[in-house]
């Protein structure tokens, strides 16, 4: 193998994301997004990186009719930069895939069998893998010479004890449904745990951290020593925190009842549960900065929701402490986990006697880079930590295929 780039592609049912990187130096060399796949109204947003400043960015919209004709227009994209998907410089394509079950339990070189694994586990993620598998087919047909590696959402959290993992059901129906909890982002906390520890100036192998991945989807993690002991996602994404427009934990009985007494399908429960829930149910917004500039305002509805979420949160902080035993760091990530300092600071409040604090001041600065924003001295680090998924799919994608050539 001579070649250092890696092209990062997560497809979704209808976008394509994607992010080519230079493994050598660390470097991006472009980022894009084709969305709206299948319409007349298709857009690609391709941006050319150097030495991480952003150079312009070129758009062109149009129908794209599907995933094949999206990645040609991505190459096209790429070769106008010197960057095309025929250079000798790209050593493997990273697919993004969310859901391995219990089988995939690290980044995995994809063959017949591995795409027939992923197709087989549809059944636990129909609105994902069908997408993930799309991409994959449609990059092994333009560079069926590439290595192509598969990075699953679910394999951080295959650590994690039986205990953890499975649900109070009869096991004999469990297992046969593969009904279990399997956690999601995990490229994420796996990312964020390890730039946590190197914050702390301290391996892995040695530090607690509860990771705290919020975004419009929220999710938390014990890691121990580097290893997930626990995650709030479950069977789905739907598990846990409460999040832009999904519940999180619920009764299941209320969907009994909304079925029997409320006279709701099957999937108007689900499109209730996943897309009109979560802060979006609660105040009709889904973005935390509205929310936070109507509580400003008095707005009580916008209140209640914001107490929710922090009450929902500060409930698996205490459980994560519990899990681990000790805690070292509690690190703060994604779009809302990065960039809101009243959610960091609240879902901390009243937590001093477990160490847990923030430096008003520090929490709340504005950067781009990991940082601490407890006080100094204090017995458990807490700690804004930009995720990179990306970074992490190419760094696990090629380290696979340096190993395997």
């Amino acid at each position: 193998m001579t070649g250092t780039r890696v092209l990062v592609l997560n497809s979704g049912s209808s976008s394509l994301k994607y992010q080519l990187l230079d493994m050598g130096d660390g470097g991006r060399l472009a980022q894009g997004l084709v969305e709206r796949i299948g319409e007349e109204s298709s857009r690609l947003k391709h941006t050319p990186l150097r030495a991480g400043a952003s150079a312009a960015s070129r758009e062109r919209t149009g129908p794209i009719p599907d995933h094949e004709a999206a990645l040609k227009a991505v190459a096209d994209e790429l070769g106008r930069d010197g960057l095309g998907l025929d250079s000798p410089e790209l050593a493997a394509i990273g697919h993004r895939v969310v859901h391995g079950g219990q089988r995939f339990t690290e980044p995995t070189v994809i063959d017949d069998a591995v795409l027939a694994e992923i197709e087989r586990l549809i059944p636990v993620a129909p609105l994902h893998n069908p997408a993930n598998l799309t991409g994959i087919r449609t990059a092994r047909a333009l560079r069926p010479d590439l290595p192509q590696v598969a990075v699953f959402d679910t394999a951080f959290h295959t650590t994690m004890p039986e205990a953890a993992a499975r649900y109070a059901l009869d096991t004999a129906v469990a297992d046969a449904h593969r009904v279990r909890r399997y956690g999601f982002h995990g490229t994420s906390h796996a990312y964020v745990s390890r730039a946590t520890a190197r914050l702390l100036g301290r391996a892995p192998e040695e530090v607690n951290v509860i990771v705290l991945h919020l975004g419009n989807g929220a999710s938390a993690s014990a890691v121990r020593g580097g290893r997930c002991v626990d995650t709030s996602m479950g069977l789905t994404p739907l598990e846990g925190l409460v999040m832009g427009t999904r519940s999180g934990d619920l009764d299941p009985a209320v969907i009994f009842h909304l079925a029997r007494v409320g006279g709701m399908s099957i999937d108007e429960i689900d499109t209730l549960l996943n897309k009109r829930s979560g802060l979006i149910g609660l105040c009709g917004d889904n973005d935390m900065r509205e929310i936070r500039r109507r509580v400003d305002e008095g707005d009580e509805r916008a209140k209640l929701a914001f107490d929710i979420y922090i009450h929902r949160l500060k409930k698996y902080i205490g459980a994560y402490y519990a899990v681990l035993g000790r805690v070292d760091a509690v690190a703060f990530t994604a779009g809302v986990g990065e960039n809101a300092a009243p959610v960091r600071a609240a879902a901390v409040a009243g937590l001093e006697s477990l160490g847990l604090a923030v430096d008003a001041d520090l929490n709340a600065v504005r950067g781009d880079g990991a940082r601490l924003i407890s006080p100094a001295g204090a017995r458990v680090a807490v700690a804004v930590v930009p995720t990179d998924e990306e970074l992490e799919i190419a760094t696990q994608t090629y380290a696979l295929v340096r190993k395997t050539n």
